[in-house]
């Protein structure tokens, strides 16, 4: 599990498939990056783009490596290829939407 602390908030964010508590589940989940090309430069800024619109810090996690998920450039560092495990957090639950609409861009293959 990795801690991450942004402005006072604490995330879990977990490396394996354990259990997540419901407050930890509310602003974090895990997706499976499905398509082919993986998280190239065109998928980024599609997430990007809807993490910008977030009214707080949106972040990425893959293994130990967390990256905002309002930049492009900072996503592509993940080397996210297909069949890649990455986990969406926001940092306050008022971003839901945000969290849903990343989760299905990704889960949809980013409409590719």
């Amino acid at each position: 599990m990795i801690n991450l602390i942004y402005r006072d908030v604490l995330f879990y964010l977990p490396l394996t498939n354990a259990p997540m508590n419901r407050l930890e589940s509310d602003l974090q989940r895990p997706v499976m990056i499905v398509n082919e090309l993986g998280l190239h430069a065109r998928a980024a800024a599609k997430i990007a783009e809807v993490a910008q619109n977030a009214k707080h810090k949106v972040w990425i996690a893959r293994d130990t490596e967390t990256v905002d998920a309002a930049s492009i450039i900072d996503l592509l560092t993940l080397g996210g290829i297909k069949g890649t495990e990455i986990v969406v957090c926001i940092e306050h639950s008022t971003d839901q939407p945000i969290l849903n609409k990343i989760i299905d861009l990704v889960e949809a293959g980013f409409g590719e």
